[in-house]
């Protein structure tokens, strides 16, 4: 990034700062900052700093005008000490992390930028379904990133003493993690008369919650599926499942049919070859609820993560607080979209197409901002400021010699 490039950016950031409302997270005083400058490379973090220090962080920004921003997930004695040791850690909220990078079946090369974000937003609405559903966290805080993800704060009381290795629980949990026949289908001993013990075991899904309930749901929902089909049909949608011929196909679809009742309220010792559909129906449960958040993130107690507010140094979108009941209708293309650059136009130099959609034989590309899609080729043209800044951050363009 040219020079005239990284000074055009610091103005237009120092335009926002002066006119955004931040989201400053409680005890902000206690807590690290850092903040990336608009240096040559950009990349170097300044950190350790604390508002004792920095002064008031809007008065900061306007004056510093920093690339990237960033707050501490932990609170601290002293937060402003150069080693963690000598902060004096009280306590850290529960953060997470998506990526549109990281999700599966998404392919950076290939995904436009707008599709990741769909795709981000669905992983997000996993996560919550965990977080307020499985654990019962009231005190949320969701955001946009500003580049290919989303971030969620939790502050519940009962969560800022956690350990790392408390939170990797966490962590493993809504990620899926060892989650199996044994630790979702509870195995009872069957009791007879006079108190004797059948040596048979009676195996139920707990139908109220967890993995076991999410599991209950997809079985239930094969059940409804059968229940539909005719009988070749429904015989053929067994045998799609491994291990399931045409014999056991037939047996398991007649137990379905005789016991769907029973089923539907947990039961899954409706016929021998029934658990083995139930374990394959787990591992489909797994991969398709799991919430592939970003480990590291959760487990580190002394994490910075981005402010609420403040820009993303990668994209030009802002880093936006989003309100539960707002998250269905949220885009982030477009309310991420700075006000401030919003009903600009500039000329800039683009001179890589890489990122882009592809667009006529790769001579050109699609950018999404906005709610619109824009056409771009390389060299010098008018583009809308929001456009311009975001392909002038991921250094795909310069701003225009004057």
């Amino acid at each position: 990034m040219e020079e005239r490039t990284r000074a055009y950016l610091r103005g237009r950031f120092r335009d926002h700062y002066r006119r955004v409302e931040l989201s400053m997270p409680p005890l902000a005083e206690r807590r690290e900052w850092g903040y990336i400058p608009w240096s040559r490379g950009g990349t170097t973090m300044v950190r350790h700093q604390s508002l004792l220090e920095m002064g008031a962080v809007e008065s900061f920004l306007e004056r510093e005008r920093p690339r990237h921003v960033y707050f501490s997930a932990g609170v601290y004695h002293d937060p402003g000490a150069d080693a963690m040791e000598a902060k004096g850690w009280r306590g850290s909220d529960l953060v997470f992390d998506l990526d549109a990078d990281h999700l599966p079946g998404v392919d950076p090369e290939t995904t436009s930028y707008a599709d990741m974000l769909a795709e981000c937003k669905g992983a997000l609405l996993k996560l919550l379904s965990f977080l307020e559903e499985d654990f019962g966290f009231e005190d949320l805080t969701i955001a946009f990133s500003g580049g290919r993800g989303y971030h969620v704060h939790v502050r519940d009381d009962g969560v800022r003493s956690l350990d790392r290795e408390a939170r990797r629980e966490i962590v493993d949990y809504v990620r899926g993690v060892n989650v199996d026949a044994d630790s979702v289908v509870d195995t009872e001993a069957v009791v007879g008369e006079a108190g004797r013990t059948s040596p048979a075991d009676k195996r139920t899904l707990d139908t109220s919650g967890g993995w076991s309930a999410r599991v209950h749901r997809r079985v239930v929902a094969l059940v409804e599926e059968l229940e539909a089909a005719d009988d070749a049909d429904a015989k053929e949608r067994l045998q799609s499942f491994e291990g399931i011929g045409e014999g056991r196909s037939e047996a398991i679809a007649n137990a379905i049919d005789e016991n769907a009742d029973a089923i539907r309220a947990g039961n899954v010792d409706v016929h021998g070859s029934f658990k083995g559909l139930v374990e394959a129906l787990i591992e489909e449960t797994v991969t398709a609820d799991s919430a592939p958040i970003d480990e590291p993130v959760t487990t580190d107690t002394h994490r910075l993560i981005r402010l609420p507010g403040s820009l993303h140094g990668g994209s030009g979108l802002a880093v936006t607080r989003i309100d539960r009941e707002d998250l269905d209708a949220f885009d982030p293309l477009v309310d991420a979209v700075p006000e401030t650059f919003a009903d600009n136009e500039i000329t800039v130099e683009v001179t890589d197409l890489t990122g882009m959609i592809p667009f006529d034989d790769d001579q050109q590309g699609i950018v999404e901002i906005g709610g619109d899609s824009f056409r771009v080729g390389p060299g010098t043209q008018l583009l809308p400021e929001p456009v311009a800044i975001f392909l002038m951050t991921r250094d795909r363009a310069e701003k225009e010699k004057e």
